[in-house]
């Protein structure tokens, strides 16, 4: 029997952590842990005995686990027959805490749902959310934010560590790299959800801005100025009128416990915050020894033995598995051949965790060969058909062989039974692409973004007009150029390119490139050439001035073609709503000249007439004299073809383009 005056204060101790307020209109909800809550849960979830939510175990693979606050927030009602989303404030804390921490399991999510039970839901990368069949079904009605620690290529991630909002799918609206704002100095500040540490979030939402935020930071400090995501979202058109709020989680192949520490929750006000002294303790982490005892001293002989066997058999499988395919056109290219035991070591196996980019035929690992300790980007090619021989050899033949400043430098190379690997430098910024669109934590300023479209151009006029053989690259875009450590732009991924001799006919046998990027007349023939590439410079030209995609179907009518709304807006004197925001508002006269020139190379060189496109040669004069007018003038008119009518000549003069770009 349990005293009373025990029970009193079991009581006090409840209620002091557990603080629930469901009235006709708010709700109103604080778990500072969840010992005597009453959520509604599914799956493997359940309340550990010192109260963490624990969505999941390390007890079997592919597991999900769920839980709901049980009373549904009801939606507004407008009086006019409508019905609209109500305001509401959060804060949680989570933890994912893997059993290997070299194999980081998946991730989870808050989650807004029309229904406590998600019937059909998968693990793995679809958080248990959704699955393969209703990813990004309408129907869903689900509103999410995700906390994931894999980058699944099919939803395009940012990277294996990121926060996205996500509506009835996967492919997030927004995501980024997890990060949290200085308060101290202005700033984004690299977070992980992988170091098995709590995390705080703030999930906030107004109904009248319909915006919603989320903020990140580590438990125990004072909640960021900034929020790590904002975006703009009518709830009222992805939910029913009633809604539920909780958690998912899941996990696939590797073991990984999830957990929520504490909630608070409120409609139409700020939620209270969580006193993180009352919180409960993570578990703690770490492997337990494979082995219990000692094996006795008689079994030490016999063991040694045996581990001499095991040895000399290891040793030959892997001296079969690390066995490499040498043939004689390798002995003629200018590539160095690395070994794949030293790829195998500098990638960790290739494991998932290394994975920085995925295209067509493979993927690309991060690693650090052994011996110079070099950083290098290990591009692995799969090649079942011919296909991806053809790549390969197109690759090692063409750039092995090319050296230049803005290229993208092929170090060496490997290949192995069914394995082909190319190594390239290792670029630390990344891609273009990602400091282009939705990346919050820093930008690039107008002089960088010049610098980088003048050296791709230089890079693209070596491709065509001064190494032995005309290169065609054949996929010109922001996600192919890379950027080093000073921001310098290196044009990369020469998969796709083809040599041949100067002067002849390069018919190819597909069409190849990527939409938005594609020149009409590929479209007809299939037929790739020198302006075709040109083509897809000018489109990289405007992509990189508006920080826009060439095709955003998310966008007003009149601007999702990219190229349409530039020629519109130059054409009507309002260039400057072309201009990416992120630049800012207080651009010097010159920064605006160049912006403005640079948008009328785009457009010159997107002429739908190949013939009319000028050369490369002639771009790059452009870009690096682009105060010669004069010339510019001439080169347009010499590209009219059957007296064709020209933007630029019909446009005002480009002297004036300060003008057009200030709004004047």
């Amino acid at each position: 029997m349990v005293p009373a005056a025990m029970n009193k204060i079991l009581v006090v101790f409840l209620v002091m952590r557990i603080s629930v307020c469901v009235g006709d209109e708010d709700i109103d909800f604080v778990y500072n842990g969840f010992l005597g809550s009453n959520l509604t849960i599914n799956g493997v979830a359940k309340i550990t005995q010192n109260g963490l939510l624990q969505l999941t175990n390390t007890t079997a693979q592919n597991q999900i686990g769920h839980a709901f606050f049980p009373t549904p927030l009801s939606l507004k009602d407008t009086g006019d027959g409508k019905r609209t989303p109500i305001s509401f404030s959060t804060t949680f804390v989570i933890a994912i805490v893997p059993e290997d921490p070299d194999s980081i399991g998946n991730g989870m999510a808050f989650v807004i749902s029309p229904s406590t039970v998600l019937l059909g839901s998968q693990p793995s990368q679809y958080l248990g959310l959704f699955n393969l069949s209703n990813n990004g079904n309408s129907s869903n009605n689900i509103t999410a934010i995700e906390f994931d620690t894999i980058s699944s290529p099919e939803f395009e991630d940012v990277d294996d560590d990121h926060v996205g909002i996500d509506v009835n799918s996967l492919r997030s609206v927004i995501s980024v790299p997890t990060a949290y704002f200085g308060n101290d100095n202005g700033h984004f500040q690299n977070l992980s959800l992988k170091g098995g540490y709590p995390l705080q979030v703030w999930v906030e939402y107004s109904s009248r801005m319909m915006l919603l935020n989320v903020t990140v930071s580590t438990i125990n400090t004072e909640k960021p100025s900034g929020p790590l995501l904002s975006t703009t979202i009518d709830l009222s058109t992805v939910t029913f009128d009633s809604l539920y709020v909780g958690f998912s989680a899941s996990t696939g192949p590797y073991l990984t416990s999830h957990y929520v520490l504490g909630w608070s929750f409120k409609t139409n006000g700020q939620a209270r915050p969580l006193d993180t002294s009352q919180l409960p303790r993570l578990p703690p982490s770490g492997k337990k020894s494979k082995y219990l005892k000692f094996v006795i001293p008689s079994a030490i002989a016999a063991l040694l033995v045996v581990m001499i066997i095991v040895a000399a058999v290891f040793g030959f499988r892997r001296r079969k598995r690390f066995a490499e395919v040498l043939e004689g056109w390798e002995r003629q290219i200018g590539a160095h051949r690395i070994s794949y035991k030293d790829l195998y070591a500098a990638t960790k196996g290739f494991k998932d965790s290394e994975v920085i980019g995925a295209g067509g035929f493979g993927k690309v690992y991060k690693g650090v060969l052994p011996v110079s300790k070099n950083l290098v980007a290990v591009k692995k090619i799969t090649h079942e058909s011919e296909e991806g021989m053809r790549q390969f050899l197109a690759e090692v033949t063409s750039i092995g062989r090319i050296r230049h400043r803005n290229f993208v430098e092929l170090q060496g190379y490997c290949r192995r039974k069914g394995e082909l690997l190319l190594v390239y430098e290792y670029m630390q910024n990344s891609s273009l692409d990602k400091f282009l669109y939705g990346q919050p934590r820093s930008t690039l300023n107008w002089a960088q973004r010049f610098r980088i479209i003048k050296q791709v151009g230089s890079g693209l006029f070596y491709l065509h007009e001064c190494w032995t053989q005309t290169v065609l690259h054949r996929d010109i875009k922001a996600s192919n150029v890379l950027l080093d450590r000073d921001f310098n732009g290196r044009l990369g991924d020469f998969g796709l390119s083809r040599l041949y001799d100067h002067g002849s006919d390069p018919l190819t046998t597909r069409l190849v490139g990527t939409i938005g990027y594609i020149a009409p007349e590929l479209n007809r023939t299939g037929r790739a050439t020198k302006s075709t590439d040109i083509y897809a410079f000018g489109v990289f030209l405007l992509e990189v001035v508006c920080g826009r995609r060439p095709i955003d179907l998310r966008a007003p009518a009149e601007q999702i073609i990219l190229m349409d709304w530039v020629t519109e807006r130059l054409s009507s004197g309002r260039i400057l709503e072309v201009v990416d925001r992120k630049l800012g508002h207080n651009l010097q006269v010159e920064e605006k000249e160049e912006m403005g020139f640079v948008l009328r190379v785009g457009l010159l060189c997107l002429k739908p007439k190949a013939e009319e496109r000028p050369s490369m040669e002639q771009v790059v004069q452009f870009l690096d004299n682009f105060s010669s007018l004069d010339s510019f003038r001439v080169t347009v008119s010499s590209c009219q073809n059957n007296g064709s009518e020209n933007l630029f000549m019909s446009a005002p003069p480009l002297e004036s383009v300060s003008v057009l770009v200030s709004g004047h």
